[in-house]
């Protein structure tokens, strides 16, 4: 990857209105530029942050996703319309992102990650975050995994019912996924078996591109060390510090 150190004219009239925000100038959008990010799952939640992500400037985005749009997606999964069912999401998502901007890397994986690749298909991106959109506890833990291995920081989202959680991990300074949550349940709930409200979605994916963008933006992490948990019903948003665990075996 090219390290670029200043923008171009278009880039300087398009990020303008960043630009003017005190604390955030061209240096930062410039750290964006030159920032490389992997969104899992682009499903409801992905979908809300990849546009946010994609407009604001992010250099290269690799998205992951093995799943085709189905007729339920249509209700929260805003990248994607009636034209789309049975087509592969990441593709899709891909060729509407592009016309968001075309100053921007973006790649689709239309693969399944697991034990036997997330490794290798992460590993030599070289990613400055790892965004988890997933709908899968088991792929949550392995992404966490692969996070410690790497030594890249984890942006872990999940929307369920009317509940949304939103934490950043940072290896070998905050506690991990492990650390917070300790070994996944395959019983818990998902939007499958649970629904989910499509403002819910939007609502944590919206903060979790906020996270984000502080975070390679600025090099902040707005929430280090705590869960945020926003519940719908009650419109109550609440963080709840946590710490790394020295019995963790994740990330000790």
């Amino acid at each position: 990857m090219t390290i670029s150190q200043d923008l171009t004219d278009t880039e300087l009239m398009r990020y303008s209105r960043q630009i003017l925000l005190d604390g955030w100038d061209i240096d930062a959008q410039i750290r964006l530029k030159n920032s490389t990010i992997a969104i899992i799952g682009m499903g409801g939640l992905g979908a809300m942050v990849a546009p946010v992500l994609v407009r604001a400037g992010v250099g290269t985005v690799h998205l992951f996703d093995f799943d085709s749009v189905e007729p339920s997606n249509l209700q929260r999964q805003i990248l994607y319309t009636s034209k789309h069912i049975s087509k592969p999401k990441v593709v899709c998502a891909k060729q509407v992102l592009d016309t968001y901007n075309e100053l921007i890397e973006i790649h689709a994986h239309c693969i399944r990650l697991d034990e036997s690749n997330a490794l290798d298909s992460l590993q030599n991106l070289q990613l400055d975050l790892l965004i988890d959109c997933s709908d899968n506890f088991s792929v949550r833990s392995l992404l966490n995994q692969v996070s410690q291995n790497l030594k890249i920081p984890l942006l872990s989202l999940s929307a369920t019912a009317e509940v949304g959680q939103a934490a950043l991990f940072e290896p070998d300074k905050t506690g991990c996924y492990s650390c917070l949550f300790g070994v996944p349940n395959a019983t818990q709930q998902n939007c499958a078996t649970s629904g989910v409200l499509a403002s819910t979605v939007a609502l944590i994916g919206a903060y979790g591109a906020d996270i984000a963008l502080h975070f390679l933006g600025q090099g902040k992490n707005t929430i280090e060390n705590q869960l945020v948990i926003w519940n719908g019903i009650r419109a109550s948003l609440q963080k709840l510090n946590f710490s790394k665990k020295s019995t963790c075996s994740s990330c000790n």
